[in-house]
C-alpha cells in the first residue's frame, strides 16, 4: 500500500490550491481525480473541433483577484508556472431588445457617463454607491480567503459598528429590494441585477443582497479577468506548482471511500479496490449531500443537516459553438469586448422578475435569460487563425416541469431547447448563422451534474445556494463550515460548497490554512518560502496549539473573546501582530513608527504607567 502525507480526493481548483500549499511546505502530496483530466469546474477543452478551446464551466475569474494567492503570488503561479491574465476594460455589458447597451467599464467615470445617458440621477447614485462598496470591500475581502468565523459571531462583530450593521442589512435583504430603493430606471436595475444573478440566485430571494453591495466595488477595484488560453490555464498552473514541489496527480482514479481508523481519516479506497494511506490528512471534495456515501463515523444529526443544505433554485444550459469567423454584434464592435455580456429579451423589470420566477418553478421561459460571447475576440489563442467561437449560457431548471416537455428527460430535449436559445442569440449576433457554425455542443443541467457528481448536485455549479443562512461559518452547514467533519479528525473539505462560495476564488487556501494550524505548521512562513519537511508530528500538533488561557486575549463587554494575539514579531521597522478574531478568523496587523507615536499620544503618561503595571495586577475590575 502506498503512503503519502496528504491525499486529496478531487482535482478541482479548490482541492489543487490546498494541495499545492501543502506540497510547497514539503509534504508528500497525492491528488486523485475521477476524470481523465484535472480542473473540475475550471477546465478548458477542445469540445467540438481541434483548435477551438472552450471553457467547460467557469470562464470569468473575478473573486480570485483579491486572493493573496495571486496578489502576493504565494504559489508562484504568475511568476513561475505560466499563469497570465487579461483584463478587459469592459467587465460587463447588457444589450436590450432595441440593441441599446449599458456598459460597466473598469473606469468608474466612463461607466457613470454611460449610465447618465439613461438616467443622470442613477449615474450619480451609482458613483456614490461604488465608493461605499469599495470601503466595505476593504473590511470584507480579507475574510474571503481564510477560515470564517461562526455565523453568529460574525453577526455579533458586525453589529458593533454602523458599517457592520449596513453589511448585515444588505446580507438579509434581497437584491431586488435594494436596487429598487436605490435606482429609478428599469434598464439600470436590470443591468445590475443580471450581474449578481450570475451567482445562480433570483433577484427577489431574501438573504442574497450582499452581491449588490460588493460587486460594484470589486469590478471597479480589481476588474474582471480571464486567463489567457482559457479558464483551465489556472488548473494547469496549479498542477505545475504541485509537481514542482514534489506532489503527484493521478487521473482516472475514482475514490470510493474515505478510510477512517480510530476516528481519524487514514487514507482512501479507490473504486478499483486499491487503498492509499494518508499519514497526516485527507482532503475531500465532498458535497454535503454525499458525505454519508463517502465517510463513515459521522454522527447522524450532522449527516441529516448536511443533506438539508439548500441548492440553487435553477441551473444553466451551456452552448459551445465553433465558428468560421468571429462574432459580429448588431449593437456594435465594443460589445464584443465585454467579459460578461447579457442578452436581454425585455427592458421591463417586472417581466424579467416574472421570468426568474418561472424558471424557479421549472418552466422554460419564452423570454430567454441568456448571456454569452465570443471569447476569441479578446484572446486569439482560443481558436485557429481567423476563426471565432460562441459561449452561450441560458438559465434553466434542473427538473423541467413545463407542459411542452412533460415527461421528457433533458437528454431528449436539450437540442430542441438549445435551438430556442440559438434563435434568441441571433437577435444580437448577426453572423451566428448556419453557414458560419462549424459545430456545437449543448450541455444541460443534468450533464453538469454528471460532470462533477460529488460537487455540482442538480446542476448547481456553485455547490449550495448563496443564502445568508448558508454563509461564513455556516456554509454549507454549521457542522461543516470550518472545513472539517465532526466525528472524523484530519478530514478537510474543499469545494464550491464551502466558504466563501461558488465561482473561482482559490478558496482551497482557507482549507490549507486550517490544515497548517492542525499540523503545527506556519502558513505565513510557508507562503514566504519556508518549507516544513517533516512538519510537527500529528500527535503533538494539538499540544502545541494555544490553550484557552494562552496568549494575549482582548475581550468585549460581555467577557467574550474578540481577538487572541498569538505572536508579536519585528519585521524591519514595524511590529507585526498575528492572531485570530473570534477564535477562527486569522488576523494580521502592522504597527509602524507613526502608529506607535499616535498610540503613545492616546495613552498619555498616566495610562502608560498603568499599562506597565498591568501584568502584575490580579483583578478583573471593569471600571470606567
Amino acid at each position: 500500500m502506498q503512503t503519502y502525507d496528504i491525499v486529496a480526493m478531487g482535482a478541482g481548483h479548490n482541492g489543487l490550491v490546498a494541495a499545492a500549499y501543502l506540497a510547497k511546505a514539503g509534504k508528500k502530496v497525492l491528488v486523485l481525480e475521477r476524470k481523465a483530466y484535472p480542473g473540475g469546474g475550471v477546465s478548458t477543452r477542445e469540445l467540438n473541433t481541434p483548435g477551438y478551446w472552450h471553457d467547460e464551466h467557469s470562464s470569468v475569474h473575478i473573486m480570485i483577484q483579491g486572493n493573496p494567492m495571486l496578489r502576493h503570488d504565494e504559489l508562484g503561479l504568475l511568476s513561475q508556472h505560466g499563469l497570465k491574465y487579461q483584463y478587459s476594460p469592459v467587465p460587463h455589458a447588457t444589450v436590450f431588445p432595441d440593441q441599446s447597451t449599458l456598459f460597466t467599464y473598469k473606469d468608474l467615470d466612463k461607466t457613470c457617463e454611460c449610465f447618465a445617458r439613461v438616467s443622470p440621477k442613477d449615474a450619480e447614485t451609482y458613483r456614490g454607491f461604488v465608493r461605499m462598496s469599495q470601503q466595505v470591500l476593504q473590511m470584507f475581502m480579507p475574510g474571503l480567503y481564510a477560515p470564517p468565523p461562526p455565523l453568529g459571531e460574525l453577526v455579533a462583530m458586525l453589529d458593533r459598528s454602523d458599517e457592520g450593521r449596513l453589511m448585515l442589512d444588505y446580507m438579509n435583504r434581497d437584491c431586488l429590494d435594494l436596487v429598487e430603493r436605490l435606482y429609478e430606471n428599469d434598464k439600470i436595475k436590470i443591468h445590475l441585477l443580471r450581474l449578481v444573478s450570475e451567482n445562480l440566485q433570483c433577484p427577489n430571494e431574501l438573504g442574497t443582497g450582499m452581491g449588490v453591495l460588493l460587486m460594484p466595488g470589486i469590478i471597479h477595484t480589481y476588474g474582471v479577468s480571464q486567463p489567457i488560453g482559457g479558464s483551465g490555464k489556472l488548473t494547469q498552473a496549479l498542477v505545475r506548482c504541485l509537481q514542482h514541489h514534489g506532489g503527484e496527480l493521478r487521473c482516472n482514479a475514482e475514490v470510493a471511500q474515505v478510510l477512517v481508523s480510530g476516528g481519524r481519516a487514514s487514507g482512501v479506497r479507490l473504486a478499483s479496490g486499491e487503498t492509499i494511506a494518508a499519514k497526516d490528512a485527507v482532503i475531500g471534495a465532498i458535497h454535503p449531500h454525499v458525505v454519508r456515501k463517502f465517510v463513515q463515523g459521522v454522527p447522524e444529526p450532522v449527516l441529516q443537516r448536511a443533506e438539508r443544505a439548500t441548492l440553487a433554485p435553477f441551473s444553466i444550459m451551456v452552448s459551445h459553438y465553433d465558428l468560421k469567423e468571429p462574432c459580429r454584434y448588431h449593437a456594435g464592435e465594443e460589445v464584443g469586448y465585454a467579459t460578461m455580456l447579457e442578452f436581454m429579451a425585455t427592458d421591463r423589470l417586472d417581466e424579467m422578475i416574472a421570468d426568474f420566477d418561472d424558471i424557479r418553478r421549472g418552466l422554460i421561459t419564452d423570454r430567454r435569460l441568456c448571456a454569452g460571447g465570443d471569447e476569441s475576440i479578446g484572446d486569439r489563442t482560443r481558436v485557429p487563425a481567423g476563426a471565432g467561437m460562441f459561449h452561450g449560457i441560458t438559465f434553466a431548471p434542473y427538473q423541467v416541469k413545463d407542459a411542452r416537455w412533460s415527461g421528457r428527460h433533458w437528454d431528449d430535449i436539450k437540442e430542441e431547447i438549445g435551438d430556442l436559445s440559438l434563435a434568441h442569440y441571433r437577435r444580437f449576433v448577426s453572423n451566428l448563422t448556419d453557414d458560419n457554425i462549424i459545430a456545437r455542443t449543448i450541455v444541460s443541467p443534468v450533464d453538469l451534474e454528471r460532470s462533477s457528481p460529488n460537487s455540482m448536485m442538480r446542476g448547481d455549479l456553485h455547490g449550495v445556494a448563496p443564502y445568508f443562512y448558508q454563509s461564513a461559518g455556516h456554509r454549507p452547514t454549521p457542522d461543516l463550515g470550518q472545513y472539517t467533519v465532526p466525528g472524523v479528525e484530519r478530514l478537510y473539505l474543499a469545494g464550491p460548497f464551502q466558504h466563501p462560495g461558488g465561482g473561482v476564488y482559490g478558496a482551497g487556501r482557507a482549507t490549507a490554512i486550517k490544515m497548517f494550524e492542525a499540523l503545527g505548521m506556519d502558513f505565513d512562513a510557508m507562503a514566504a518560502g519556508v518549507r516544513h519537511d517533516g512538519g510537527v508530528p500529528a500527535t503533538t500538533a494539538a499540544a502545541s496549539a494555544p490553550g484557552p488561557t494562552d496568549g494575549l486575549v482582548l475581550r468585549g463587554a460581555a467577557d467574550e473573546e474578540l481577538m487572541r494575539v498569538e505572536a508579536l514579531e519585528r519585521v524591519g521597522d514595524e511590529l507585526v501582530i498575528k492572531g485570530k478574531s473570534f477564535g477562527t478568523m486569522p488576523l494580521q496587523a502592522r504597527l509602524d513608527a507613526a502608529g506607535a507615536r499616535a498610540g503613545l499620544k492616546l495613552l498619555g503618561w498616566k495610562k502608560l504607567a498603568f499599562l506597565a503595571t498591568l501584568p502584575f495586577r490580579s483583578g478583573k475590575s471593569r471600571g470606567p
